[in-house]
Formats: structure tokens, sequence, C-alpha cells
């Protein structure tokens, strides 16, 4: 089973319609993905509907995924989340937390980047540029800066302006990574810890995140090193943890380090492990 675990569309800060994303997975061969958009899971409906509707059942499952953005003692904690109840009452709760969080860093930036730097932007200027309803981000506020003139170039808007030594940047108010798992957990989804290669403090932490509920490591990441990968591979091994992994596709554009949608490597076991994992959550 050819899958990718890790993808994003429009509805975050991917560039891909639901759609898009669905036609390009089969284009390319995959038989199974997961749309791990960050905060929320509108677009798994969209391209649930697209499948039905291009006939495509037999060609590719979808699976429910989310990336829930934490914070944990400055540090950024992504979890992935798959196969959740997203009608659970709390997963509910904690999606719109989060948006609630996006809007209010959003409008604080807008107006430090006004009073500070002379940028005018309105808020409407940042939302346009991310489906109805999904999840504002850094991205687009570092889009919206260089539309109106702010910088030239997108990476200028990052170094000058999105960053925790910026006096316009605000940090964003989270969600615990503890909470985000034991939620995903109990509205009977799989978490799983993001890319853990970007902390070094990823053993202490999962090993933490454990007594809430996690039940995988994402060992497969275009930014693992082969050694990276057997690292958390075998972490995974000797907690009793599944693996998983996948592009952590935003755009196709090969020249700002995006990998191509599902040319990570992520073996075909992987999938296997998943859905017993899934079987195993609903018969606790």
């Amino acid at each position: 089973m050819k899958t990718d675990l890790h993808i994003h569309t429009y509805y975050s800060d991917g560039v891909f319609s639901p759609e898009k994303i669905v036609d390009t997975a089969v284009d390319v061969g995959l038989q199974a993905i997961a749309i791990t958009d960050h905060d929320n899971v509108l677009a798994y409906d969209v391209a649930k509907k697209h499948i039905k509707e291009k006939g495509l059942e037999d060609k590719l499952e979808l699976i429910r995924g989310i990336e829930v953005n934490t914070l944990y003692k400055n540090y950024e904690v992504h979890i992935l989340g798959y196969f959740m109840n997203p009608e659970n009452s709390d997963f509910q709760a904690m999606l719109k937390t989060q948006q609630q969080a996006r809007i209010k860093q959003t409008k604080e930036i807008i107006a430090l980047l006004s009073k500070k730097e002379g940028i005018k932007i309105k808020f409407d200027d940042i939302k346009k540029l991310v489906a109805e309803g999904g999840s504002i981000g850094r991205p687009h506020i570092a889009k919206a800066i260089t539309n109106v003139g702010g910088t030239t170039n997108v990476m200028d808007a990052y170094a000058k302006y999105i960053h925790e030594d910026s006096p316009v940047y605000v940090q964003r108010k989270t969600v615990s990574p503890q909470d985000a798992v034991e939620i995903i957990y109990d509205a009977g989804g799989i978490p799983v810890i993001a890319h853990p290669h970007d902390l070094d403090i990823a053993e202490t932490l999962i090993k933490d995140l454990m007594n809430y509920g996690l039940r995988g490591i994402e060992a497969y990441h275009r930014k693992h090193s082969p050694a990276c990968v057997e690292y958390f591979s075998s972490m995974a091994e000797e907690l009793g943890l599944i693996v998983t992994g996948g592009s952590d596709f935003h755009t196709p554009n090969i020249m700002n380090g995006q990998i191509i949608l599902g040319k990570n490597f992520v073996p075909t076991w992987v999938y296997d492990k998943l859905i017993k994992e899934k079987k195993l959550i609903d018969m606790a």
C-alpha cells in the first residue's frame, strides 16, 4: 500500500485544493492518504466528495487527519492525529480554541506592523489567502506583508518579521501537546508526534506524552536522514509505539525545499500498523 500520511491543503498552509490533492495522489500512484491540515479537518469532506464523484473509491483511501500546533516549554510541538471522531465535543472545542488563537495572533501582528513598521495590512487581506474557515498562519501573514510591498519576497518577510526576536511578532497561545494527544485519543484517534527531529527533548517528551495516549512517532519525514529514521524507528519499537510518515506536502515547488506529494518513501507496512492500531483503540 503506497501511502502518504502527512499532506496539507489550502485549508491551512498548503497551496492545493483537496480535490487537487486527490487527483495528484492518484496520478503518482498513492493508494492511501491522510490530509493533515493545521488545526482543522475541513478538507476531509471536500476530498471525500471528490473521490466519490470521480469514482475513485477503489483507487484511493482517504484517512481523516490533522496536525495540531502546540507549545511546550518554548518548543513548538506538532501532534498528528488520525481517525478522530470530528463530532467529539472536546475535539471540537480544541479546534475552536486553536482557531481563535490564530485569529488573535494575526490581528495583534497586524497592529504591530502598522504601529512599528508602517506596514498596513487588513485582516481580510490575510483571510482571503486561506480557504473559507481554514487555518490562518505565519505563511499567510508573510505573504500579505509581501503583497503590500512590505518586503520584496516571502523569505524576507520571515527574516524580518516572522520570528520571536522581531518587535512585531506575537507568540500564539496554543493548547499543550499533552492536551492535544489526550483529546485526539479520547476522540477515538491515533495521536502521533510529528517530525521529532525538530526537538532536542524528543525522547523525554515522547515518554511523557505516552501517559496521555500517544501511540506513534513520525519517523519517515522529508527532513529525517536515514540515520534519523532508524533512530526514531528503534525508539518506537522499544516503547511499543507505531511508526508513521509522509511527505509533509505543501507545494510542488522543489526550489523551496518541499518534496512533491508521495515522494517521501514510506514502507508499505506503515499503513498496516496504522489500521491495526485503530482497531486496538476501537476495542479498548
